[in-house]
């Protein structure tokens, strides 16, 4: 990641860098954080693994505000990261947001 904003807030990205229904991951530590980009240039970020498999999320197929996991189709609700029944488990999401064409995520 680049520069550091105020209260944990870190540069991404520009926002044009992502294209539209797709993510770019992130290290940050240990972790890493697949950030999406969604309609109506919304974004979101969660843990870049689906809780089933560990599958890179950041390579699923967008779907309105949930992503397929490429692996086997789970669905992962970007909002809450639950996810979807018949289903169980859950992903840690981070906060996101786009200011002056950059994307911001607080850590």
């Amino acid at each position: 990641m680049s520069k550091v904003m105020s209260h944990n807030w870190f540069e991404v990205c520009k926002l044009d860098e992502i294209p539209p229904a797709q993510a770019r991951t992130v290290k940050a530590g240990d972790s890493v954080i697949a950030v999406f980009r969604l309609s109506g240039d919304r974004v979101k970020a969660v843990e870049n693994r689906c809780p089933h498999k560990n599958g890179p999320l950041a390579e699923g197929i967008v779907s309105g505000d949930d992503v397929l996991c490429p692996l086997h189709n789970w669905r992962i609700h970007l909002n809450s990261g639950e996810v979807a029944a018949p289903d169980e488990g859950c992903v840690k999401t981070y906060a996101c947001k786009v200011e002056n064409d950059m994307v911001l995520l607080k850590l």
